[in-house]
């Protein structure tokens, strides 16, 4: 059975199972420092290798705040590790893309986003904050 649209949910699944083999990290360091042509494909692959990553790292939180025009990405668990910026706009889409996903029209929300990996189910806990210049996004991950 082919699938005629590929949605976001689906295309950040395909691509944490297409980068389940690599080094996250270094993956996002790259990304972040490139330009790319495609905003939207460039969000979602961020999104997947910065939550690859922070499983790997067995963390329990993957934070990314917008403020006075800088984004800041840290990843909390045992110790705090500070990630590459995906930049402003490519915060912008990735927050967009989360939003479509879960359906979280309001300015603030909460729920879960259930993702199919190769080795098997796992339920994070997504919550979006928006308000004046300031927006954030929040990725809880069960204890593993």
């Amino acid at each position: 059975m082919e699938i005629a649209e590929r949605n976001y949910h689906l295309r950040l699944q395909e691509m944490c199972d297409c980068y389940m083999e690599t080094d996250f990290h270094k993956q996002l360091e790259v990304l972040a420092g490139s330009d790319g042509v495609d905003l939207e494909e460039n969000a979602i692959k961020y999104l997947s290798l910065a939550i690859m990553y922070t499983l790997t790292e067995k963390a329990r939180k993957l934070s990314l705040k917008k403020e006075d025009g800088h984004v800041k990405v840290v990843v909390k668990g045992d110790s705090k590790i500070t990630l590459a910026s995906p930049g402003v706009a490519m915060f912008d889409k990735i927050v967009e893309i989360i939003r479509a996903v879960l359906h979280i029209e309001e300015d603030k929300g909460e729920l879960p986003l259930a993702l199919g990996l190769r080795s098997g189910d796992l339920e994070l806990q997504v919550k979006v904050k928006r308000k004046a210049q300031k927006e954030a996004l929040k990725i809880k991950f069960p204890a593993l």
